[in-house]
């Protein structure tokens, strides 16, 4: 009687091995970005910010279109600057300010440009109620 295992190996199980090699070695590529996940550029003679989701109706750029995409002698649409004179603010409705600095404060650093002029413009309109209360007073 012999003592080593007794292994058979099955023609659907080398198969399924050798899927399973390919497909771990096959990687997934990523899904493109959508429109509000690109970036924004903002240009830095006037301001004017370039957003994919709405593209340039004056030089023919459909939506969708990333800024990297866009042509070399792409101009400014409002002051005619050149594309290299335009800076990257990242995507719409992303916290302002640089990703290392958003971890300080008590939280008010991760809200996006909206949330914080709805926070500061609330509180305004508290502090007022609270000062014309002051004249029920007698």
């Amino acid at each position: 009687m012999s003592t080593e295992p007794n292994f058979q190996v099955d023609d659907a199980d080398v198969n399924n091995e050798a899927a399973l090699e390919a497909a771990t070695e096959t990687e997934v590529a990523p899904a493109p970005p959508t429109p509000m996940e690109m970036d924004q550029f903002e240009c830095l003679a006037c301001g004017y910010t370039y957003e994919p989701t709405k593209g340039d109706d004056r030089r023919n750029i459909p939506a969708g279109v990333a800024f990297a995409d866009v042509p070399l002698n792409w101009r400014c649409p409002v002051c005619s600057a050149q594309k290299k004179r335009f800076a990257n603010i990242g995507p719409a409705g992303t916290p302002s300010g640089f990703k290392e600095n958003l971890s300080y404060g008590i939280g008010v650093n991760r809200l996006t440009p909206g949330q914080k002029s709805i926070l500061i413009f609330g509180a305004l309109a508290v502090g007022f109620f609270f000062f014309i209360s002051l004249y029920g007073l007698r």
